[in-house]
């Protein structure tokens, strides 16, 4: 199934690969993977044609990596090997991989022609699509960065198998965003799945739907300037969530974090917008009982809300979150007042004690 002309969902990733790496010189050919991918996921495009072509540089793995200083070493690997703008690189990994890699390309010699191939179940329906890139720098996530659309991203299912549980739920969040966002069919499939015993050929489909709406939002609004930020739900506190266990000894998976945004920001909705108490209360329960427990205090509040005050979408000094009024239907750039939120915070504690 291919969401557009640019996502293509596929179990022939050999043949698809070797068509794009055939539009380009041989010797302009580069592969970015990380130490998690090059071990576990390259191995799976050992049959593509031409593979041996490829100019390979491993950067380190984890989120702590994805940093200026690794966007550099890919930079310094580019020049070094002959790359020029006539050049292809392919971005092999989960979202660290094709985020960072993908601002490497967008910016050697102002602009090289990249293809994501994302292995992680996050990267597939979240990070490698809508052409965001960058890094984190000064302790925020994603803070440096390019929109700069793929000429192609490839999704795999068979790259899923090398997970664990926890990074394979961590993408399974975005997942159930999307459903949120846009779709009751969506999020209905999503309840109803078996986490435990993943069916794949089920799975595949449901990617396939998942694509498909972030696909509608970022088509809409390429730049981000409008109804796009519906894709940020559950991420404005999910984010701060996730900069504070950065600071703490056991930091969240960027999934986890945003599940647990979306408790908070359920709340903030019910508030704001009217999400019904029912439907919140049933949806934060089972997302706990997905995610487990994350425990805060209230003296962490006023870092949270700093953390909040970075985020991108901020006018000014004013905080904007996306909210819901019901399941599918969004409300973008809804402000609210600092008690509102430490309340969402206090409902969210309240519910992981």
């Amino acid at each position: 199934m291919t969401p557009n002309n640019t996502v293509v969902v596929t179990d022939q990733l050999e043949s698809v690969l070797a068509l794009s790496m055939a539009a380009f010189p041989e010797d302009k050919l580069f592969l970015v993977v990380d130490q998690n991918s090059n071990r576990f996921c390259l191995p799976l495009l050992c049959d593509t044609p031409g593979i041996e072509k490829f100019k390979k540089i491993v950067i380190p793995a984890g989120e702590e990596n994805k940093t200026l200083s690794t966007a550099e070493l890919i930079w310094l690997f580019l020049s070094q090997n002959g790359a020029d703008r006539k050049s292809l690189i392919v971005n092999l990994g989960g979202g660290m991989v094709t985020d960072l890699g993908s601002f490497a390309a967008s910016t050697f010699k102002r602009g090289v022609q990249f293809i994501n191939i994302p292995t992680t179940l996050l990267a597939q329906v979240d990070a490698s699509v809508g052409g965001k890139t960058g890094f984190n720098f000064n302790g925020l996530k994603n803070e440096i960065g390019v929109i700069n659309q793929p000429i192609q991203v490839i999704i795999d299912t068979r790259f899923l198998n090398t997970l664990d549980h926890a990074n394979f739920i961590s993408g399974y969040a975005e997942m159930i965003k999307h459903g949120l966002i846009h779709s009751q069919d969506h999020l209905a499939e999503l309840r109803k799945f078996d986490l435990q015993k993943p069916d794949f050929l089920v799975l595949k489909q449901m990617i396939s739907h998942s694509v498909l709406i972030k696909n509608y939002f970022v088509e809409k609004d390429p730049q981000e300037k409008g109804i796009r930020k519906a894709l940020n739900f559950g991420h404005t506190i999910g984010h701060a969530f996730e900069s504070l266990s950065l600071t703490q000894e056991k930091p969240l998976l960027h999934g986890h974090a945003v599940a647990f945004g979306m408790i908070a920001e359920l709340y903030l909705s019910h508030m704001i917008c009217g999400f019904p108490d029912g439907n919140m209360h049933h949806l934060s329960k089972w997302l706990i009982s997905v995610y487990g427990n994350y425990r805060i205090t209230p003296d962490v509040y006023e870092t949270l809300y700093e953390y909040m005050g970075h985020d991108k979408k901020n006018e000014g000094k004013r905080i904007n979150f996306t909210l819901l009024c019901s399941a599918g239907e969004v409300q973008i750039n809804k402000n609210c007042e600092k008690s509102q939120i430490f309340e969402a915070l206090d409902y969210f504690r309240e519910l992981n004690n």
